[in-house]
This record gives structure tokens, C-alpha cells and sequence, in this order.
């Protein structure tokens, strides 16, 4: 099978692990393309990406420009390495059609989906938040849409109901990852079959915010479930009672049957024990099991009513 020249362009963690399995087959990496480094940690110093790490470990020239769609110089220097082709993941820069047509086989990007269901920068974790069933990584070939590219190979995963959207992040780097070297490989071939996108089946991932990371207990449990693993890692979901906020890391609806006061408004603790704390929402309960108050650690919630159970007594109410 001949060797490809690849460029690869990417930048969180999600990235450097398809880096990696470019690394660890026939082809060759030739450059690497990630965002400039980022102040991190309390001492705000500047931080290199996933990405760039692993590249310098393996002594891979690293390009960091602002923008690949404005500046010229960038555009050229990429014309001078004479890709085969680029592999993008999560690079966070809009690529223009005259970056596009540089390499010999243009560029593809791993998504985070079956496309076209999510479309965008969240994918993964609006999969979980919809309640989907499944998920997966998509390979497609890119043009100047969003994610709008014909698809060239797809890899199913199952979203389990305790997905969380670290848990599926995960699984889908396990997926991609042959899927990714797959489509490779089918390159150097000639082999490479593509598939137009149904535009009338795409949905808009939009970016997570913190306001939307609120619980709003006039929503159904089932709803707020899905938002809690979905919300995971972050911004995780929060709310608050007597003033204090309250990070929800961990919750899942009651499914078992027991009766509730009439009254019990929703986000009304109906119950609290070593179980979890079960709160009425619009329809059914949400059982609260691993909570992190303001100024302290994620705990489990058997843990935190030694200490604070009249804080969160039967009757009380989150608002």
C-alpha cells in the first residue's frame, strides 16, 4: 500500500488520539496543524494543545496560525509541504475552499456523529442530551458547509442510558480511530466510495453554555437526565438551594413507584437518604446521587446528608 503524505489539523484530546493512530500506521505525518497555546491553571500560563504535545514528542513540525481563511503566508506555507492529504478533528478554524484544494486528496474530518443528525461543535454531547440511542463517528470528505461534506465511512455506537458525555467521548475515540485509518488506507487505494448528506435530517449542535446548564425542575425528569450526563464533564448542571449553589454531577430518574404529596411542587425533595434525593419535577422524580457544593468537592449524596440533612430535609425546595 503507498504511504500518504498527511497533514493533520486538530486540537483537544479528542484530536491527539486520531493523531496517534495516524502515527501508528503506514502513513506518514508530515506537519501539524493545532491553535496557538492558551493560558490554563491558576498561574494562567500559556498551555499547548493535546495536539502539539504529542507532535513535539515525535518531533513533528507544529504550525499555529491564527487563520488559515485571511492570511496568505499560512495558505502558501501548507502548499509548500505537498500534502496527499489533511486530516482534520476538532481543529477549530474554518478551513476556506483554497486551503481545501491543497492537498492532493483534499481534506477529511472526523465527526463525532452519524451525520447529518448533529451538525456543528457539540455533537457529542447534544446526542446525549436529545436522548439519542446511538451515536458515532463519521468520516467525510470537507467543503466550505458546516459538516456538510459527502460522508465516506461511518462507525456506529450505542448510547447506554448512564452515558455521560465523557463516557461516549471516549467510546467514540475507539471507534473513530479504525474508522479513521480505514478511510485512510482507502485513499492510498483508490478505493475511497462517498455518499451525499440528507440535508432534511440535520440538527444544529450548537456550542454548550453555563446558562443553559441550570435545572429547571418544570421540566420532565427524563429530560433533566439526559441534561445531566449530557452536561458532563462540562459545565455540569446546577442549582441551588438556600442561596448555596449546588453542581449536579450525577442523577438519574425513579423509575420504581412510590407516592408523592400531591403538593410536592416540582423541584420539591420528596425523599432523601443514602439512595440519593429524589426531587418532583414537571412529570416524575429526579434522584440526585453525586452533588458538589460551592467551596467544596463532588461527594456522593449518602455523604453529604451526614453533615447537611436539614439542608436538604423532605419538603424543602430547590430554586
Amino acid at each position: 500500500m503507498k504511504s500518504l503524505r498527511i497533514v493533520f489539523a486538530g486540537t483537544p484530546e479528542f484530536a491527539s488520539a486520531h493523531l496517534q493512530a495516524v502515527l501508528d500506521s503506514q502513513h506518514e505525518v508530515i506537519a501539524v496543524y493545532t491553535q496557538p497555546d492558551r493560558p490554563a491553571g491558576r498561574g494562567r500560563k500559556l498551555k499547548p494543545s493535546p495536539v502539539k504535545e504529542l507532535a513535539l514528542q515525535h518531533e513533528i513540525p507544529v504550525f499555529q496560525p491564527l487563520s488559515l481563511k485571511k492570511d496568505e503566508e499560512a495558505r502558501q506555507q501548507l502548499a509548500d509541504l505537498k500534502p496527499d492529504l489533511m486530516i482534520v478533528v476538532a481543529y477549530g478554524l474554518i478551513l476556506p475552499q483554497s486551503v481545501l484544494d491543497i492537498p492532493k486528496h483534499g481534506c477529511i474530518n472526523v465527526h463525532g456523529s452519524i451525520l447529518p443528525r448533529w451538525r456543528g461543535a457539540a455533537p457529542i454531547q447534544r446526542a446525549v442530551e436529545a436522548g439519542d440511542k446511538e451515536s458515532g463517528v463519521t468520516i467525510m470528505q470537507m467543503d466550505v458547509g458546516l459538516d456538510t461534506g459527502d460522508m465516506l465511512l461511518k462507525a456506529i455506537c450505542p448510547i447506554n442510558d448512564t452515558d455521560t458525555s465523557a463516557n461516549l467521548h471516549d467510546r467514540l475515540i475507539e471507534v473513530g480511530q479504525p474508522a479513521l485509518i480505514e478511510t485512510v488506507n482507502a485513499f492510498a487505494e483508490g478505493t475511497v466510495k462517498a455518499e451525499k448528506q440528507d440535508d432534511s435530517l440535520a440538527n444544529y449542535a450548537h456550542k454548550m453554555s453555563k446558562e443553559e446548564a441550570v435545572l429547571d425542575w418544570n421540566k420532565p425528569a427524563a429530560e433533566l437526565d439526559c441534561r445531566v450526563r449530557a452536561f458532563n464533564p462540562w459545565p455540569v448542571t446546577t442549582t441551588q438551594m438556600d442561596d448555596v449553589s449546588i453542581r449536579v454531577w450525577d442523577a438519574t430518574r425513579v423509575e420504581e413507584d412510590y407516592d408523592i404529596s400531591p403538593e410536592a411542587a416540582p423541584g420539591t425533595i420528596v425523599k432523601a437518604d443514602k439512595e440519593g434525593i429524589d426531587v418532583a419535577c414537571a412529570e416524575g422524580l429526579l434522584r440526585l446521587k453525586n452533588v458538589q457544593l460551592s467551596g467544596s468537592r463532588a461527594m456522593a449524596v449518602q455523604d453529604i446528608l451526614n453533615s447537611r440533612k436539614e439542608m436538604f430535609a423532605t419538603g424543602k425546595v430547590f430554586n
